[in-house]
């Protein structure tokens, strides 16, 4: 079966002929087929029906028509007459239409000198073929060869009605598509050179040159193609341009690609909603960050994006509800902020339904009822929620969220739940090693599909240096073996934007603080932390604060976080989060009580 993108069934087909050769597609051709349906190519987001691309193949592009013979009233090279309904309608030449989109697919790639012949008779010519051709889904080839319009359009380019039944044969189906090609046609098509033909028709998949983040790609793109172009995995793509309407729950594990599809869903949803979409997160850091990345975008007036406290703290200062006075404690404070939401939502005070979209960023962090909060201000009519999930992730306040099913707070994403199991952000080396750290608690759960699982990720295959455990008697000393790595790694190219360091609480924090300070080292905290690369200074940041954020070079201040993960379940959790951060390069701090007792 063909990868279909977007999916079939979130698919919005212009006619029914386009959802029975969608089908056909899908069904006939094997699955190192790759099919795209309408998506835009290039910077002038040309729509074609469809294209085809397969690695031995080449590519083919298709455009559908559900014309029939009695409403052409004429065809030439250019264009056809129709009658509709009645009317007289003019429309392009469909196969015009199709070398049209072939030729600017053709042009973009061209300018990719690893996608051309460098030499020879085909020099600066694509190293593998191209074709295009028409699908006619109400004629047979029988009567269209008894027409005259062959001699506008030869049958060769084209697929009849009779040759898209779904009792064709796979082979007779697949050698009428390839017949579409030029008979000197040759090439082959590697992995890396489908990679760069995605990157190169569909800017919108494309991930940061350098490993990094989403967001840093937005200052950070390169002037000259690199040689390594990332581009969304095949089931990231699907997924991002299959969310249609509805509840729709993505559980993945970390790194996989959730808050990218979560950015890529924010942009498609600013072009089409009148109501602002809202984006809520728990963490601050990671909620000022996604912000930023909207105003990038330029599509912060369409797209608000709150850490959850702040949002209800807005509610009611909008609607004109007194806050509740502060308690002694902050935990208190932010519990009878939103159940005074909670309340005045209930009294119709603060209204239901503000938003025409709502997405909801590492929604392991949130409690069962702010879930069921933020899904009743969702429009009833666009309906349209989405929600990230990874339980492995999960570090705050987990005793008051307890056990629940999305049901039971009003999701509604009985067969609309995605689950991401590759892990792409970190190196094997650094992925394996925080998994052995962490082994025994932290273990995969299954669950049905209004459940909650625990996954376990899958190593996304990326080789890198072996992380960096470094064994100290004192909390001081390895405050200092961290600001020494620093300096070192610095010296040896590394950007200090490119690092971080990660601390479990006061105690941690006031000795590396010191430790950063003596070496002379620029860092900012979570306050001050910017991701427009305009700062060159190292992520100051608590293990809490370091959520949906990563840094190529990680330092974790480890050796009291590590020995309470020995026990605890949750402190696992923050110290395997805090290890995964690290995209190229991890170090951590251990006591040497601890490494005496734990071999990882």
């Amino acid at each position: 079966m063909s990868i279909l993108i977007p999916s079939i069934s979130t698919c919005k087909f212009a006619t029914s002929g386009e959802r029975r050769f969608a089908r056909l597609l899908e069904a006939k051709l094997e699955d190192d087929y790759l099919c795209w349906y309408n998506v835009p190519i290039g910077p002038k987001r040309l729509h074609p029906d469809f294209i085809i691309m397969h690695p031995r193949r080449g590519i083919l592009i298709l455009e559908v028509k559900d014309w029939r013979l009695s409403t052409i009233t004429s065809l030439n090279h250019h264009e056809a007459e129709l009658i509709v309904h009645g009317q007289t309608k003019n429309e392009k030449n469909p196969l015009e239409q199709a070398r049209e989109y072939t030729t600017a697919v053709v042009n973009i790639l061209q300018t990719d000198p690893q996608l051309i012949h460098s030499e020879g008779r085909y020099q600066g010519k694509l190293l593998f073929p191209w074709a295009c051709g028409v699908v006619l889904t109400n004629i047979t080839r029988k009567e269209y060869e008894q027409t005259d319009l062959e001699e506008v359009i030869d049958s060769r380019w084209i697929i009849f009605k009779d040759e898209m039944t779904e009792s064709v044969d796979a082979m007779t189906f697949q050698e009428r598509l390839w017949g579409m090609f030029p008979f000197n046609a040759a090439g082959m098509l590697t992995l890396p050179q489908i990679e760069r033909v995605r990157w190169h028709l569909f800017p919108e998949v494309r991930l940061p040159y350098k490993q990094a983040s989403l967001f840093d790609a937005l200052d950070d793109e390169p002037q000259a193609l690199p040689d390594i172009m990332r581009v969304m995995d095949l089931q990231q793509e699907q997924l991002a341009r299959s969310l249609g309407e509805g509840h729709r729950v993505i559980h993945g594990v970390a790194g996989s690609g959730k808050t990218m599809i979560l950015g890529y869903r924010a942009e498609h949803l600013a072009k089409v909603c009148t109501r602002p979409i809202l984006i809520l997160c728990y963490n601050k850091v990671l909620a000022h960050r996604l912000q930023q990345w909207m105003e990038a975008k330029g599509i912060a007036d369409k797209v608000q994006v709150y850490h959850f406290h702040a949002w209800c703290y807005r509610q009611l200062k909008t609607y004109n509800i007194p806050i509740p006075p502060s308690c002694s404690g902050s935990d208190d404070f932010c519990d009878e902020l939103v159940d005074t939401v909670i309340r005045q939502v209930d009294r119709k005070m603060i209204p239901a339904g503000q938003y025409d979209a709502v997405m909801i960023d590492e929604g392991h962090d949130f409690r069962s009822e702010w879930l069921k909060l933020v899904v009743q201000m969702v429009n009833p009519s666009s309906n349209s929620l989405l929600v990230l999930y990874d339980d492995a992730q999960s570090i705050y306040d987990t005793r008051r969220k307890g056990k629940f099913s999305f049901k039971s707070v009003g999701i509604q994403a009985q067969g609309r739940t995605t689950i991401l199991r590759i892990n792409y952000r970190n190196t094997d080396e650094i992925l394996n090693f925080a998994a052995r750290f962490v082994q025994g608690q932290l273990t995969q759960e299954e669950a049905d599909e209004d459940g909650i699982p625990r996954l376990a990720p899958v190593p996304g295959g990326r080789r890198g240096s072996k992380p960096v455990l470094i064994k100290l008697p004192t909390i001081p000393e390895e405050a200092d073996a961290i600001a020494q790595r620093l300096k070192e790694a610095h010296h040896g190219g590394v950007s200090w934007k490119d690092m971080a360091v990660l601390f479990w609480d006061a105690q941690d924090s006031n000795e590396l603080y010191r430790a950063l300070c003596d070496a002379g080292i620029p860092f900012a905290g979570k306050d001050k932390l910017r991701f427009n690369n305009k700062e060159n200074r190292v992520g100051f940041l608590s293990c809490y604060s370091c959520k949906g954020l990563e840094f190529p070079l990680v330092a974790v201040m480890g050796s009291r976080i590590s020995e309470q993960a020995k026990t605890d379940a949750e402190t696992a959790k923050l110290l395997y989060v805090a290890m995964t951060r690290a995209t190229e390069h991890l170090v951590m701090t251990v006591g040497e009580q601890y490494a005496a007792s734990h071999t990882v």
